[in-house]
């Protein structure tokens, strides 16, 4: 299998306030819209991939499904999030296996993981 491009699909209940939060509190630049109708979405650059928000549900995601979302400076995304009004779950902070996270949720609850990897750690070096 060739894998040329990846995508992840939400469904969120409001589409309209999901759109924005993805767009204005996250800051996601919109890499095309579709649809007309019932059938509306907004596909957004999501780093190597793309995350689509588009018409389609009746429920809030389930708490299995989340985001891993890596920034190059965790507390400057931590203080751009607070001041658009993004609901912190966990303030940042240094994890056990090395890593700085916070977590924040989107207008349905999606956990979204807002992770920077610093400089010394294992993920960032080849053995």
């Amino acid at each position: 299998m060739d894998v040329l491009s990846s995508r992840v699909l939400l469904r969120p209940t409001d589409l309209e306030r999901s759109r924005a939060f993805y767009r204005d509190v996250l800051g996601l630049a919109i890499f095309r819209e579709f649809g007309t109708g019932d059938h509306r979405g907004t596909v957004f650059f999501l780093g190597g991939g793309f995350l689509e928000v588009s018409s389609g549900a009746d429920t809030a995601p389930t708490p299995a499904t989340q985001l891993w979302i890596q920034v190059r400076d965790l507390p400057a995304a931590h203080k751009e999030l607070t001041e658009r009004g993004a609901l912190i779950l966990r303030e940042p902070r240094r994890e056990p296996w090395g890593l700085d996270e916070m977590w924040i949720a989107d207008p349905d609850g999606l956990r979204i993981c807002v992770v920077q990897i610093p400089d010394d750690h294992p993920m960032r070096h080849r053995p």
